[in-house]
């Protein structure tokens, strides 16, 4: 016990903030990866134990930088905190202070030292086309690199939709044959954090999930952690109830634009994407900070065949329900003496609970006529 009082009283030093503090969050984290409130505690002492941070050798291949750029501006935990106490960060082309041969040195050091032990994160996508010629690091190909540093991973890590499939770069033509951590890396467990740029948070809290339990958390049959990505945008959107009532913004600026009615109608793919954007927004500042937030329709970054593939215009693939086409019109009452907004919802209940019913009917008629043939 005496011992780990002077863990935290160690860690309040190195994170700068109070035991309550730190506890909170890491209660939040544990909240948010679905876990009990006992999960919060063991990842409170799993963070403060030094030994438990795990070498991070991270490669970049074809990309724009944005997921590490979205992780530099991430706040709960920020960066420094992220790679000076919770993660050792071995290896990072673009956050590393040395360069040239020195650097490429310690990675294949770190690697040799740290079999087995070490977190692979592979950022941007991998050609593969022409052995993989079209991306070189020092020397070496971004497809050779990333066989020779999954070898002795302990658990890999695709972060980005890039490294998740292939991203832009895979878009047609894909001249350069790029593929995604998982495609290339065939056999081998690879979660998949996508996203353009993905959520740091989604990030930071699959690692201190491995901190804590040294192992990846859950994953879905995409290689995504379910605790991020276990539901539709369109589940949880705010805009949702206006989906639901028939009322639709159709162009930029229009009158439903400006009320905040649902982007169904031009292109939004929340629909067909799953991830976590309208729960946790971006930058920690609420607000409504993410695509649909500020107006724009979701296209689908996290979803591969939707972003960079899926015309933005295009009207999304509904796995709920989609939208009836007769939901009355929703006009200005004081202007035209159309129906009022109140009662077009009600309206469209009716209109829902009417073809409800009549699919349960259809449903029992049809077991009723197989129970006598």
């Amino acid at each position: 016990m005496v011992e780990k009082e002077l863990a935290f009283s160690e860690l309040e030093k190195r994170l700068g903030v109070s035991r309550r503090t730190f506890l909170k969050f890491c209660t939040g984290v544990a909240a948010s990866l679905g876990l009990p409130d006992s999960s919060a505690i063991a990842m409170a002492a799993a963070i403060a134990d030094p030994k438990k941070r795990p070498p991070v050798i991270w490669l970049h291949g074809q990309e724009c930088t944005g997921p590490t750029e979205a992780l530099l501006r991430s706040e709960q935990p920020s960066l420094e905190h992220l790679i000076l106490d919770l993660i050792s960060l071995d290896y990072h082309q673009t956050l590393d202070a040395g360069a040239g041969h020195q650097v490429e040195a310690m990675k294949k050091k770190s690697m040799q030292e740290n079999k087995g032990k070490y977190l692979l994160v592979v950022e941007g996508a991998i050609p593969v086309k022409d052995n993989g010629i079209y991306c070189k690091i020092a020397g070496e190909t971004m497809l050779d690199l990333t066989h020779e540093a999954a070898e002795h991973a302990a658990a890999i890590v695709a972060y980005g939709s890039c490294a998740c499939w292939g991203g832009v770069q895979s878009a047609s033509p894909n001249p350069t044959g790029a593929k995604g951590a998982p495609q290339v890396l065939e056999g081998k467990t690879v979660l998949t954090i996508p996203g353009c740029p993905p959520n740091p948070a989604n990030f930071i809290g699959t690692v201190l999930f491995f901190v804590t339990y040294g192992k990846l958390p859950p994953i879905d049959d995409k290689g995504r952690p379910k605790w991020a990505y276990g539901r539709l945008i369109h589940e949880n959107c705010y805009r949702r109830p206006h989906f639901d009532a028939g009322r639709f913004a159709t162009e930029f600026g229009d009158e439903g634009h400006r009320k905040g009615y649902c982007l169904y109608k031009m292109g939004c793919k929340g629909p067909e994407t799953y991830n976590n954007c309208p729960s946790l927004e971006y930058n920690n500042v609420g607000g409504g900070v993410w695509p649909v937030g500020v107006g724009h329709p979701c296209f689908g970054c996290s979803e591969e065949g939707v972003g960079f593939n899926k015309p933005l215009f295009s009207l999304a693939e509904v796995k709920t329900h989609t939208p009836p086409n007769m939901f009355p019109e929703i006009e200005d009452r004081e202007t035209s003496g159309g129906m009022s907004t109140g009662a077009a919802v009600l309206a469209g209940a009716a209109v829902g609970a009417v073809a409800g019913a009549a699919a349960i009917g259809a449903k029992k008629l049809s077991e009723k006529d197989g129970d006598q043939s």
